[in-house]
């Protein structure tokens, strides 16, 4: 805490007459900060600050099912706006409920503000209910912690606390405001007068630009990857991408950074694991700029990919420099700035290439893998007809959230997005249950975009009862359910070791009762035949703003180049011995049935 500029603001106010709540000061520094909704579940240690937000005319308060959801949904906010995600939540239980989605924020980088109540201070008594140290509990999963003292502190910590989370790499930020604070009234000052202190990423320049924009120049293949925090970059990307004529691929936290239907763009990473147009791109790679990642295990298909020895790294957290792969050039600085800087410095000292023969190649490896998983044939729904007939229905801007599972990396290979933001999904957390809260989220903080969610059937019944809210909100979000009764993501990598799937099949639910239960129209696809009647008819079914549930009866007989990857660069680094034990047992296992 900057306890110098607050121990000023509280001199500055305390032989003020004017009086007032810790609640209300609470909700006039989030005011001030661009906060459109406060996501949380009302209990006796934070009443007093919904009541409170009961009065704001900019800040609504929205009741969720479930502070895990509040999570996910403030995430989303983040991801798909220029606003930043708030929880208001009961200490003890409410945290370790949220945990999960403050611990995907915090692994993806995204801003979220946590504001909890915390038990009264100003009484004598032990074992009160929700007592915890919750900075304790919540340090390994935020950027920052803290727990007022004073009602002076109230404002100038929660514009702290705000510049902390959107900061360098973002994150999310936790306040405890302790019951009798909220409650009673003290003597404030010129509360008006408090604004946030931005602090900006040191601009990139210098000598490793100029080594950065040699090395590419050089390089008779040099091709980018871009990650999450490229995400304001789009443009300047483009132009560096066509000026060296390099294929573009990115990190699945980062899957819409980058326009899917330019020519250069050839999807999620460049191994084994990607799909035709970037393994091959990417197989003669002699100089690689990565801006924004941090190499991460399922970006790299497990740490399957050859990274060039001249490998050039962006971030703005210079921690992650060398983690995984040496960096020949490594500059910690904000996306935009460094790719500005180093096309600036490429327009010195070499010419635009306009050798496009990477883009044709591109482009047939990409109808190639299309037109291959469209001769799958199959009674159920094929995954790339979905995804074909589901773009052709939707808005150009609309937005798609995705869950953890089989389909994520479905949609990687085969959905075609346009606009960075609009495509969002659970990453380096992994967790399972984002997209139904996720996509309430995305929905209300762009009320006039289409909003789509595509989760399958297990990630669904973690939270698929969130819908209710979105009901209740008359939010007119489309959840397509690829409905195959497994754990398929899990259950696939199964087979290959095991030859058996334990504990990956889900019993019978019906999707229809939960429609029922929650207010969403319920629609069905049970095969190819029924993707151009119920895709358009469920997206229009929303615009009068209910939800809507559509059970895919989707087919996973065949494996995603991601799976099939990632089980040959696993089994490949398995000790010699044990690698035909494994092998051997599931050969067995299949001959005895």
């Amino acid at each position: 805490m900057n306890t110098e500029f607050i121990k000023k603001t509280a001199d500055s106010i305390k032989h003020s007459v004017v009086k007032k709540t810790g609640a209300w000061l609470a909700v006039h520094a989030l005011e001030q900060l661009p906060v459109s909704h406060i996501f949380g579940i009302p209990g006796v240690h934070n009443t007093e600050l919904y009541d409170a937000l009961n009065s704001s005319d900019k800040i609504r308060p929205t009741l969720v099912t479930h502070e895990c959801n509040a999570a996910f949904m403030a995430d989303a906010i983040s991801r798909t706006s220029d606003r930043i995600g708030v929880l208001l939540i009961v200490p003890a239980a409410g945290i370790t409920h949220a945990m999960s989605g403050i611990g995907e924020a915090f692994l993806d980088g995204i801003p979220m503000l946590i504001i909890s109540g915390g038990i009264r201070k100003d009484i004598r008594f032990s074992y009160q209910l929700h007592e915890m140290d919750q900075a304790s509990l919540l340090k390994n999963v935020t950027k920052k912690s803290y727990l007022i003292k004073h009602q002076q502190e109230i404002i100038p910590t929660i514009f702290e606390a705000y510049e902390v989370a959107t900061s360098g790499e973002p994150g999310p930020v936790f306040i405890e405001i302790p019951v009798n604070l909220q409650l009673f009234q003290e003597p404030v000052g010129d509360y008006t007068c408090y604004k946030p202190r931005f602090h900006k990423a040191a601009p990139a320049g210098g000598s490793d630009i100029e080594q950065a924009a040699r090395m590419l120049a050089d390089a008779k293949s040099p091709g980018i990857f871009l990650g999450w925090g490229s995400k304001e970059a789009t443009s300047v990307a483009i132009k560096v991408a066509e000026y060296l004529q390099s294929p573009v691929s990115t990190t699945l936290q980062g899957l819409s950074v980058f326009p899917g239907d330019h020519p250069l763009h050839t999807g999620m990473g460049f191994g084994v694991h990607s799909v035709p147009a970037a393994e091959n791109a990417f197989k003669n790679c002699d100089c690689l700029l990565a801006v924004a990642t941090r190499f991460s295990e399922i970006p790299t298909g497990s740490f399957g990919v050859k990274v060039p020895e001249n490998l050039i790294h962006v971030d703005i957290n210079s921690k992650v420099f060398h983690k995984n792969y040496p960096a020949k050039v490594a500059i910690c600085a904000d996306a935009s700035d460094a790719l500005e800087k180093i096309l600036e410095a490429l327009g010195k000292i070499t010419q635009k290439r306009e050798n496009m023969d990477i883009q044709t190649r591109i482009c047939q490896d990409k109808a190639a893998y299309i037109d291959e998983w469209m001769q799958h044939k199959t009674d159920k729904v094929n995954p790339a007809l979905f995804f074909k007939v589901l773009r052709e229905n939707m808005d150009k801007d609309a937005i798609t959230v995705l869950d953890d599972g089989n389909h994520t990396f479905l949609c990687a290979e085969l959905f075609v997005n346009y606009h960075s933001k609009h495509l969002i999904s659970p990453t380096d957390f992994n967790c399972m249950g984002y997209c139904v809260p996720g996509a309430i989220g995305a929905k209300i903080a762009n009320p006039d975009k289409q909003v789509v969610g595509i989760a399958g059937d297990g990630a669904f019944l973690m939270t698929g009862m969130e819908i209710l809210t979105a009901s209740a909100e008359n939010l007119g979000v489309v959840y397509f359910v690829f409905h195959d009764g497994e754990l398929s993501q899990i259950s696939q990598g199964q087979e290959i070791p095991y030859n058996r799937k334990t504990c990956t099949i889900i019993g019978d639910v019906k999707l229809e009762g939960m429609a029922i239960a929650t207010g969403a129209k319920y629609m069905e696809i049970l095969n190819n035949e029924d993707l151009n009647v119920i895709i358009p008819k469920a997206l229009n079914h929303a615009k009068i703003g209910q939800p809507v549930i559509v059970d895919v009866k989707i087919d996973y007989s065949k494996r995603t180049r991601f799976t099939k990857g990632v089980v040959k660069t696993v089994l490949s680094r398995f000790p010699l011995g044990d690698k035909f034990r494994f092998i051997g047992r599931a050969m067995v296992r299949k001959i005895t049935g």
